[in-house]
């Protein structure tokens, strides 16, 4: 069902606290478009065009290697915007963003958006704020990246899965994966044999039982030691 799109701006931090008259005027400058699942909204490197917010669905911010790898940076639903930094500074788009399912975004062009920051002097201080949690999060990319093993990163996933959402049973915490080893692989910063391999691994030393993208976490508490040991 196609999203009302004051409802949207009213859900997004940058629009929330607006006037009626100035969300009146906002409206007015935005569009729709929809995106099917894997659909490039724009690649790394094209000209920035303007502001992008998620009506509904799921978009994936990510870069590139020139061999082709990939790394998530990360995964925005609902609510939030993305593509602040080159709607301001002039430059291209710095990662590509794909539609991880079907998806509906609201668009406002780079010279609409410029326009209505400088009416509205509050918005604009608000994308700096978005702007600078979003480096908090690449840093942190960043440092993982740099400082951790695979096998650590995916404990740690697979740790945090079964903490918020894992269903506990007298085999252990059922945990299913949302997304292919591939994924998974771009999102860890590694690639999908390295997945499949400490997969395997953490099921030969009784940590999990994996059926595909089932998993039993069969020793949490050992599997959070193994977490630790590693840091």
């Amino acid at each position: 069902m196609p999203a009302n799109v004051e409802t949207v701006l009213r859900t997004t931090p940058l629009f929330a606290n607006l006037s009626q008259k100035e969300m009146d005027a906002l409206v007015a400058r935005v569009s729709k478009r929809h995106f099917q699942r894997g659909e490039l909204l724009f690649g790394e490197g094209d000209p920035c065009t303007g502001l992008f917010l998620v009506a509904s669905g799921k978009i994936r911010i990510f870069k590139l290697s020139p061999a082709g790898r990939e790394q998530v940076l990360g995964v925005e639903g609902p609510g939030s915007s993305f593509a602040e930094v080159p709607v301001f500074d002039g430059g291209n788009y710095p990662a590509a963003a794909s539609a991880l399912e079907d998806t509906e975004v609201l668009f406002i062009s780079r010279k609409d958006f410029q326009s209505f920051c400088r009416e509205h002097p509050d918005v604009a201080l608000k994308v700096i704020a978005v702007v600078g949690s979003r480096l908090r999060r690449l840093v942190g990319i960043i440092e993982d990246l740099s400082f951790t093993t695979v096998r650590h990163r995916l404990i740690a996933l697979i740790s945090r899965l079964a903490e918020s959402g894992g269903i506990r049973s007298k085999e252990g915490v059922h945990v299913e994966l949302t997304m292919s080893h591939q994924d998974l692989a771009a999102e860890l910063g590694t690639v999908r044999e390295l997945i499949s391999r400490n997969l395997s691994r953490l099921q030969a030393e009784g940590f999990l039982e994996v059926s595909g993208r089932k998993i039993i976490v069969k020793d949490l508490p050992g599997l959070k030691r193994e977490q630790d040991a590693s840091e």
